[in-house]
């Protein structure tokens, strides 16, 4: 008769090769990465050596500074600036892409217009472009063009104040690379999608809004979060137009009391924690768009079950 045995597999290095059962599989080794997970650690220790016995980083001064009114401040209009930049970046970046795609050459040609030149110039030099925008135009007219009515008119300096620039500089430049973001993810939906839209009817605007875009977001979102956490760390070059974010709070502190590096790590660690909620909240926002599409085994991956894993 023949039966199932119920009995657990051998090990790997009890199984026998095939064609030869008395030689047993053994497990491979790996020395290297004995040697690497003990010179990590080693480079771990000293690092935290030196961050514990170097009286210089002034780690008091660290903690009485990291929850100053100063420093709240400061914080705050970094993430305003992040949220209202970003908000500016995705819409003008989802309609640029879509005219880039455009079967209308001039439109085409103009968003490409747009992406070549905020892509090519520096954002520095865009944020400080804005700030002096006065010396170009000392006062902004709304009106007929060529010489028409004007109807509302105004100094330039009165409107384009540091917060005004920073928000056109970081807006205007995150527009171009959102863009190639969408266009990228738009490109990654199957064409054969857009062709049942219009077999039902639908207009162009529709498909791109019920069908593509839903779609495109699995492929947006991670980058899009990419960019989010970069433009909290652009925010920082606000600094030179004197807008009072995070790091020129710190500035503001330092040079008042001349205890830069305290400071300035204060500010490290604070950029640090937002950013790793930014990365926390990403990575859920992609669960979240990745369903039907990976493994349910995928989906629940923590970065502490990827490290157990070993799967690196």
């Amino acid at each position: 008769m023949f039966g199932i045995r119920g009995d657990a597999p051998e090990p790997p290095s009890q199984r026998a090769v095939a064609g030869n059962p008395g030689t047993p599989i053994l497990s491979p080794r790996h020395p290297g990465r004995a040697v690497s997970t003990a010179a990590a650690l080693l480079a771990v220790a000293v690092l935290g050596d030196v961050l514990v016995t170097n009286a210089n980083f002034r780690w008091d001064i660290v903690g009485h500074y990291f929850f100053s009114a100063t420093i709240m401040s400061g914080i705050g209009m970094t993430l305003a600036l992040t949220g209202i930049c970003m908000a500016i970046g995705s819409v003008l970046g989802t309609v640029l892409a879509i005219m880039r795609r455009s079967a209308n050459r001039v439109v085409s040609l103009i968003a490409g217009g747009y992406i070549w030149f905020f892509r090519g110039t520096p954002v520095l030099v865009q944020l400080v472009f804005w700030y002096n925008l006065a010396a170009l135009f000392p006062r902004v007219s709304i009106g007929l063009p060529f010489g028409g009515p004007t109807f509302l008119h105004a100094s330039t300096n009165a409107l384009i104040r540091p917060f005004t620039a920073a928000v056109l500089g970081l807006g205007l430049n995150e527009g171009a690379y959102m863009a190639e973001i969408v266009r990228g993810g738009i490109q990654s939906v199957d064409a054969g999608q857009a062709d049942a839209g219009r077999a039902l009817g639908m207009t162009h605007l529709q498909i791109m809004r019920r069908v593509v875009l839903p779609q495109a977001m699995r492929a947006i979102i991670p980058p899009t979060g990419n960019e989010t956490i970069g433009m909290l760390k652009m925010t920082s070059l606000v600094s030179v137009i004197s807008l009072a974010d995070l790091l020129y709070s710190a500035q503001l502190i330092y040079s008042v009391n001349f205890q830069t590096i305290p400071l300035l790590i204060t500010a490290s660690l604070w950029y640090l924690i937002i950013t790793t909620v930014l990365t926390i909240g990403q990575s859920r926002v992609e669960r979240h768009f990745s369903r039907g599409f990976v493994r349910a085994r995928e989906q629940r991956q923590t970065p502490l079950r990827w490290l157990r894993s070993g799967e690196h």
